[in-house]
């Protein structure tokens, strides 16, 4: 089957034949391209074949005529072509479902033939590869990663994974928001209770960072320097003193950032700071491009960028009127970075909060204004996370301390079941995060029973080398059972899944997948014994659990989830 190098899987050279037999059917019909469009997925119904398309209800919908009529001039088609004559049989279900049977032996083969792709089947090679570069996380560097971040450190580097592993050149950065008004704030506030160590009566600014952290902080630094820095605090806060716990205090942030990411098997190849890009100037010379472009004009003091010409609703401002730019110029300025750099990304990707959805249409209009033969950035908006504990959601808030934090959640449930349960949902939508399921050790916890499948397979290989098990040539073999067929054909999907995990950006559809493979495996291993069959069933069997084995282990990768050999 494998006529396809470039995508060389069962399922898509299937379908690449079945498309074949009819395109000359299709286009009579007027409806050229179906050949190609057209949907083939498991079977519905066991009894019902192995794989199924709709294709001729969608061709009556454009045609106006019965399906089942043109179904069986499809079939007819697909009979008449040697390349699916030794393939399988064909049957007319329902209002016009077309169900084919494979033949057993073409399962075996294509089983073996992905057993043989080792860790790559799945995998896809391209002759350009596509250089992206990949922002998420970002957070401000006045505190802890909380649950928030988790979600969109877990669903970034998923997305990372996967679209490296079909063939991509992908690069993660992380933008450090060290630049503005809460810098200066998150600095009054360290030094605030670094005073407060020293035994001084010193208030919090009104709007500052409260809870333990800028506490921490402020305790770390003095047993760094002591009280050296007591003169700037007393009888007042200079501003010497404020720059140097806001620098300090976010060096020491950023050092904790990383090693909490780091253990979470999240790593960024760059992590670049925003108050580096205002030190370079890029900003106003962003500014003075836009203005030469005819794309800026002064309103009511300010100055305006023409966003609504570029599908905006409604003109942004970049320099407010006591002559400072806002966020949105050093984020044109930060974009404009991105595709400046020797490395020429093909695709910038940005994965932001829920809070940014309004950033969406400006910073595309800008980039359109700027680079008007490139690719829109794409931005992807992540949503919300709530932590569900003893069947009460916990109360978020960054700035007074209440946040439920990564490194919580790491100690409360661990990294596999946080990676694992941060991307089980679609990114645009809200997540609740059950803590007492994901501590579970049961097959209600879908990463635990995951894992457990994989474990498994590692004790029948076990026991398999303990019996000195000699495993004989199985070619021919074609006594499959109705559980080894539908684990067959399970696995068979993966390479589809993968692209649609890519294309969609749904992580997701791969947490699904593997829960959905561990049951297949299950079933399988408590109807089909493996070891004690006859020694060719036997052969084919435990190959067939080296094959669920590398399947659950990459699907589990590539969402960042080990897959153990023990439970």
């Amino acid at each position: 089957m494998a006529e396809n190098a470039d995508f060389a899987d069962f399922v898509s050279v299937f379908h690449k034949r079945v498309g074949g037999a009819v395109r000359g059917l299709l286009a009579d019909w007027g409806t050229p391209g179906l050949e190609d469009d057209f949907v083939l997925e498991p079977a519905s119904k066991r009894g019902h074949g192995d794989l199924a398309t709709n294709m001729a209800l969608v061709a009556a919908s454009h045609l106006r005529q019965q399906p089942r009529q043109l179904a069986e001039r499809l079939v007819e088609a697909m009979r008449l072509d040697a390349r699916l004559r030794d393939l399988a049989r064909f049957e007319i279900a329902g209002p016009g479902f077309i169900n084919f049977h494979l033949h057993a032996s073409v399962l075996v083969n294509a089983a073996r033939d992905a057993l043989v792709r080792g860790s790559q089947f799945g995998a896809r090679t391209q002759a350009r590869p596509q250089k992206i570069l990949m922002e998420f996380v970002s957070a401000n560097p006045t505190g802890e990663l909380h649950v928030g971040h988790a979600r969109y450190a877990a669903y970034g580097d998923s997305l990372k994974r996967i679209l490296a592993f079909i063939g991509n050149d992908v690069a993660a950065e992380f933008y450090i928001n060290d630049f503005g008004a809460q810098m200066e704030n998150f600095g009054a506030s360290v030094a605030a209770r670094y005073a407060q160590a020293l035994g001084l009566e010193v208030e919090l600014p009104a709007d500052g960072y409260r809870g333990e952290y800028p506490r921490y902080l402020a305790e770390k630094i003095r047993g760094e320097i002591g009280s050296r820095l007591r003169g700037e605090i007393e009888p007042a806060t200079t501003g010497k003193a404020v720059d140097f716990f806001k620098q300090r205090g976010c060096e020491i942030v950023l050092e904790e950032m990383k090693a909490e990411l780091d253990r979470f098997r999240v790593r960024f190849d760059n992590w670049f700071s925003e108050a580096g890009l205002y030190r370079s100037g890029a900003p106003g010379k962003v500014v003075e491009k836009l203005k030469d472009l005819g794309e800026a004009f002064e309103k009511e003091g300010a100055l305006w960028l023409k966003t609504t010409g570029h599908g905006d609703d409604k003109d942004r401002v970049l320099i407010r009127g006591n002559g400072e730019p806002t966020y949105f110029a050093s984020d044109i300025a930060y974009h404009v970075d991105k595709l400046s750099r020797p490395e020429h990304y093909d695709h910038l990707v940005n994965i932001w909060g829920a809070d940014h959805h309004g950033y969406v249409s400006r910073v595309k209009a800008a980039m359109q204004a700027l680079f008007p033969d490139r690719d829109e950035p794409e931005i992807i908006i992540g949503q919300l996370v709530n932590v569900i504990e003893m069947g009460e959601r916990k109360q978020m808030s960054k700035r007074k301390g209440t946040m439920v934090t990564l490194k919580e959640l790491l100690a409360g449930i661990g990294v596999d079941a946080a990676r694992f349960f941060l991307v089980d949902r679609s990114h645009d939508s809200t997540l609740d995060l059950d803590m007492e399921k994901a501590r579970l050790k049961s097959e209600e916890n879908p990463v635990y029973y995951v894992q457990y499948a994989h474990a498994r397979i590692f004790s029948i290989i076990k026991k398999a080398a303990a019996e000195n098990f000699k495993p004989v040539d199985y070619a021919g073999y074609d006594a499959l059972s109705s559980q080894e067929r539908q684990l067959i054909l399970s696995i068979l999907f993966f390479p589809q899944v993968v692209q649609g995990a890519a294309t969609g950006r749904e992580p997701h559809r791969l947490t699904a997948y593997s829960r959905d493979l561990a049951g297949a495996f299950h079933t399988f291993y408590h109807n089909c014994p493996v070891l004690k069959a006859e020694p060719q069933t036997a052969s084919f069997r435990l190959d067939l659990c080296l094959l669920v084995r590398n399947t659950i282990a990459r699907s589990l990768d590539l969402v960042g989830v080990s897959a153990p050999e023990a439970m």
